[in-house]
């Protein structure tokens, strides 16, 4: 290949990864940087549920029982025992019975194998199937939220005046709301006697804390245009009676992927509900500090999301999604398999020159000389900037730290936190191909760990 060539192939790539980056900040991070916060409502119109599935969660569940009744003493809290194998049973029922009598608004879901222990959505539809028994069949359903969060989750104090506004569940068609998630620990360091342990174990929950709070977040802001927005698995409100339309006559409104919260947004989309994204209110959880752990967490996820691709054909059919958000519902299906490939495609343009200094080092000189190294620079930027960016931003606007240095090198730590999820796709892959379907649960930072092997499959 001649020098000319190569010039010309360095321009063209470096003005479409331009224009790419330039649509990228304008309808993904500017729409995120220019929102305003919105308006409440009044939480006393609606009755609310909280469902928090539960297997071995009995370090972090007392804690979580206690700061959901005493933060929001009206609201049910459905405690679904998936089978566990410690003492979370034994928990829920401790708290229920108080001073002598009971807890009115506290319930305990049980589950038994062989039922049990096959995922959160089943857990979740046990919870659904317990309310429906408990409301009766003519209690009225039209004022009733559920909210799941997870055994560590801490939803704001805010969260249910945010999600009762106008713009949200005071409009009769917003058939579920997600919060923004932030990770609780994410100033904490793990208690390891390491230094180097502790570093690491802190930077990891700052990136998942960056993750959901800047990019995660401007992209559902920018969902909110294509009426895309997803749901996730902590933190998610949804109408009871959207619940209803999708359950079916087995009471099922969760289905069976691994990617659960994102399969319900698609079919409450794809049912002619809208779907509603806050900011404004959050909820934490906590960060992992084991890269192991994390690694786990994420295959589960991609391969979920590779799961959910048997609905592309119901969210392109569907008369409730547009032509522009089934693209993006499409796209988000697709980005697993995206770095499947791009993890065979983007090594190429090193391996040729290795290959091309092997076979002639005079020729790879006068194609450097000529502007070669261009191509390489525009390369490695461009597969940075996307997430170099969320450093400065998740510095300024999450920690309202001006100090700039400090937030390019988060953008640096983050841009090798997203390339992880190469590795965990092809995790994803081979799960998929072996038929391991399972439910991997990602074990807390609390849960004694010492010796035990971390598996891929529940």
């Amino acid at each position: 290949m001649s020098v000319k060539v190569l010039l010309a192939i360095t321009q063209a790539f470096a003005l479409t990864m331009s224009v790419a980056f330039l649509v990228y900040v304008v309808v993904i991070v500017v729409p995120y940087l220019r929102r305003k916060p919105a308006p409440v409502g009044d939480p006393a119109g609606f009755t609310w549920h909280f469902f928090v599935p539960c297997r071995d969660e009995q370090t972090v569940i007392r804690e979580t029982i206690r700061y959901l009744r005493t933060t929001f003493r009206k609201a049910h809290v459905w405690v679904v025992d998936d089978d566990s194998e410690d003492r979370t049973a034994r928990v829920v029922r401790m708290l229920w019975r108080r001073h002598g009598g009971y807890d009115p608004y506290l319930h305990l879901v049980p589950r038994v194998r062989p039922e049990a222990r096959t995922g959160k959505g089943d857990a979740l539809n046990a919870a659904y199937r317990a309310l429906n028994d408990w409301m009766g069949p003519d209690a009225s359903r039209d004022d009733v939220v559920v909210v799941v969060v997870d055994a560590d989750g801490r939803p704001a104090p805010n969260c249910l005046e945010v999600c009762a506004a106008d713009h949200l569940f005071g409009d009769p068609e917003v058939g579920a709301v997600q919060l923004d998630v932030r990770m609780g620990n994410a100033g904490t360091p793990p208690p390891s006697r390491n230094p180097v342990g502790r570093w690491f174990g802190l930077k990891l929950a700052q990136l998942q804390d960056l993750e959901f709070r800047t990019a995660i977040a401007a992209i559902q802001t920018s969902r909110g245009f294509t009426g895309t927005i997803s749901m996730g698995g902590n933190g998610q409100f949804t109408r009871l009676t959207a619940l209803d339309s999708i359950a079916g006559g087995e009471g099922q409104p969760w289905r069976g992927s691994l990617l659960e919260d994102f399969e319900l947004g698609v079919h409450l989309l794809t049912a002619g509900w809208r779907t509603g994204f806050t900011p404004d209110s959050h909820v934490s959880q906590e960060g992992l500090y084991s890269l192991r752990r994390f690694l786990v967490q994420r295959t589960r996820w991609g391969q979920g999301t590779m799961q959910c691709a048997r609905y592309l054909r119901r969210i392109w059919d569907s008369p409730h999604v547009s032509t522009l958000g089934a693209a993006e519902m499409m796209y988000y299906l697709a980005q697993p398999w995206l770095q499947l490939l791009g993890s065979l495609l983007y090594p190429i343009p090193f391996v040729l020159l290795v290959a091309g200094t092997a076979g002639d080092p005079a020729q790879m000189w006068t194609w450097f000389t000529g502007g070669a190294w261009i191509l390489f620079a525009v390369y490695g930027s461009f597969g940075l900037l996307p997430f170099l960016v969320w450093g400065p931003i998740y510095q300024l606007k999450c920690l309202r730290s001006k100090n700039i240095l400090r937030g390019l090198g988060m953008g640096l730590a983050y841009a090798a936190y997203i390339y992880t999820f190469y590795v965990t796709s092809w995790r994803a892959l081979f799960r998929l191909v072996r038929g391991r379907n399972g439910w991997a649960k990602t074990r807390r930072n609390t849960e004694q760990a010492a010796g035990a092997k971390v598996a891929l499959d529940a």
